[in-house]
Order: structure tokens, then C-alpha cells, then sequence
């Protein structure tokens, strides 16, 4: 029934939008709206910080007049999606509310990529290295004394005798069973019915999904429209329902809907609908301004990705420009 509602609510838009006519004067600083040549120089500034994002042509028959007939469209494909949205616990000490208008669509909340648990930060990853060069000196601490004597510590380094590989291997440390690789070592098998999720040869193999994703310009709605469609590790096209996998369950068949894609023949994508996103472009302007900033045209795009990433969580395309609001 909900997709039924959604194709004539679809239809309807695109009526609708046929109708509309383009935006010729900037709103965005009073609305969080573009006209098609904010969109396309937000599109340019995009490509140029990210490039594995691209201007597309589409199909000739789909042009759109009112923009470069180069740049009808964005598109980045191949995107890794490794984990399923159910995969995500939901934990509201780690929500962080985009938009917190109390209205029957419950807002945007980010309840996922600002959660970086389980997964080492740059600056984690930058201490582990600290730690790891810091610990080639020997357990009693002389290597931490370099700090007065560097010179005589490299002199004795240089001086000392090398490994003996021969006698290395005669003393039998060579035919030590690594613990991590001794199959006798090992826990017990799961009970079978836990193995359903391993391959057929037992085997813990991540199945990567990957997913094409494009940026269009809503004419109706005067904003950019993200399109989705996903593949499995063979290249082939993923189902609905697969596809409905990788969105939040509070956005599926609602603000995410399968629908034709505006410059593109084919199978129906997955698109976030746009009705909103002004909305949310103008909350996010009232807030750097409110900090003394200044949010231009072209930062629109950088954005958008890093708002609508909260419908998509694990689909993990954001590499775009960092943004603070402050």
C-alpha cells in the first residue's frame, strides 16, 4: 500500500515539477534553495574536493535545458556498504539532532556516523604508531633514555653483532605453534544453527555490497536529490528489499522511496526525497551564522552529503570536506 501511495505521489511531483518554472534569482541564504546554477557550481566545487565524484551527461532524449548538457548530473560509483542498518544499535547518548522541529515526520537525527566505536579515530591510529616506535628499546627502559644519549645509543647499534639465523634456528623458536594458526587451538565449532551466517567453506568473509550514487536537481523543489542503487560482490543489481537493507528503518519506504530516475532509462533506484531538505539547508545556515560564520552557495554540496549520510549510515561514501558548525 505505502509503495503504491509513493508511485502516485511520484507521478504527481513530476507533474508538478514539468510545470514548475526554473528558479532564475538566489534563495539560498532566505530558504536553503538553489537555482539550477548554484547547483552546478556547488557540483563543480564538489568534484574538484572529491574526485571520485563526476558530472554526468545521462541519456540525450532526458537533457534537461535549464542545465550544461555535461553536467546534468553527479555520480560516484562503487561505494562500500559492509554492514546491514540492523547491524546498528540505536543508542540515544549518540544521537546528535540536525533538526529538531517537533513535526509527524519526528525530524532529522544523526544516529549513526558520529558514533565511532569499534573503529580507531587518526588520532588513535597516530598514538599507536608513537607507542610502537617508543617500544623498540628493551624491556628495562634503556630505549626511553635516548633522550640524553641518542648519539651513543646509534653508535652501540651500529657496533652490535647481527642476528645468527643459524643458531636462531637451532634453538627451536622456529617451530613454536603460533597459537592464532594451531587449528587444534581454537575454540570449539559454534553450534550449526550460528553457521548460517559463515560461507559454505567456513570461512568469516565479509560479503561487500557496493552502491552507485548520484546528485540531481530537484526542479520542483529547488534542491539536490540523492539516487541510490546497489550491487552485490558479483556485480549483480540487489533487490528492493536488499536495497531497503541499507537504509535507517525510520526512513525506509517513507523519505527513501524507489522511483525512475530522472536522466537515466532502467531499473527503478532508490532516491531520499527532497521535500525537506531546504528546510534543513536553511537550520544549518541560521546556525553558522548565529556562530559568526558565513556559509556560501558552493559548500552546499559538502553539506547535504554529511546530512543525508544519516538516512544511509553504512553506505560509507562521505570523504568529502570536513564542516564545522562553529
Amino acid at each position: 500500500m505505502q509503495s503504491m501511495i509513493n508511485t502516485v505521489k511520484g507521478t504527481a511531483l513530476g507533474v508538478a515539477g514539468y510545470l514548475t518554472p526554473v528558479l532564475k534569482e538566489s534563495k539560498f541564504q532566505e530558504t536553503g534553495v538553489l537555482t539550477p546554477e548554484e547547483f552546478v557550481a556547488a557540483g563543480d566545487h564538489l568534484v574538484h574536493h572529491c574526485p571520485t565524484w563526476q558530472w554526468a551527461k545521462g541519456e540525450e532524449a532526458k537533457i534537461r535545458p535549464y542545465l550544461p548538457a555535461d553536467r546534468q548530473f553527479l555520480i560516484t560509483r562503487n561505494v562500500p556498504c559492509y554492514r546491514r542498518c540492523k547491524q546498528i544499535e540505536y543508542c540515544e547518548d549518540k544521537e546528535k539532532v540536525i533538526e529538531d522541529e517537533h513535526d509527524e515526520d519526528g525530524g532529522w537525527v544523526d544516529t549513526h556516523h558520529y558514533d565511532n566505536a569499534g573503529s580507531p579515530t587518526v588520532e588513535d591510529k597516530v598514538c599507536e604508531m608513537t607507542l610502537e616506535a617508543a617500544d623498540t628499546g628493551d624491556s628495562d627502559g634503556e630505549g626511553a633514555a635516548g633522550d640524553h644519549d641518542d648519539d651513543d645509543d646509534d653508535d652501540e647499534d651500529e657496533d652490535g653483532e647481527a642476528e645468527d639465523m643459524e643458531q636462531f634456528q637451532e634453538s627451536g623458536l622456529l617451530d613454536e605453534v603460533d597459537p592464532s594458526t594451531d587449528l587444534a587451538q581454537r575454540k570449539e565449532p559454534k553450534p550449526a544453527k550460528e553457521k548460517k551466517s559463515k560461507s559454505s567453506e567456513g570461512d568469516e568473509i565479509i560479503r561487500t555490497r557496493t552502491y552507485d550514487l548520484h546528485i540531481t536537481y530537484d526542479k520542483y523543489y529547488q534542491t539536490p536529490r540523492l539516487w541510490l542503487i546497489g550491487y552485490d560482490e558479483d556485480r549483480t543489481l540487489l533487490s528492493v528489499e536488499q536495497m531497503y537493507e541499507d537504509v535507517s528503518q525510520d526512513h525506509a519506504k517513507k523519505t527513501v522511496t524507489m522511483e525512475s530516475h530522472p536522466h537515466l532509462s532502467g531499473p527503478s533506484m532508490a532516491s531520499v526525497h527532497p521535500c525537506r531538505h531546504a528546510e534543513v539547508m536553511k537550520k544549518i545556515i541560521e546556525t553558522v551564522t548565529e556562530s559568526g560564520g558565513e556559509m556560501g552557495v558552493h559548500s552546499y554540496l559538502i553539506v547535504f552529503l554529511k546530512f543525508v549520510q544519516t538516512v544511509i549510515p553504512t553506505i560509507e561514501y562521505d570523504f568529502t570536506q570536513n564542516f564545522a558548525m562553529n
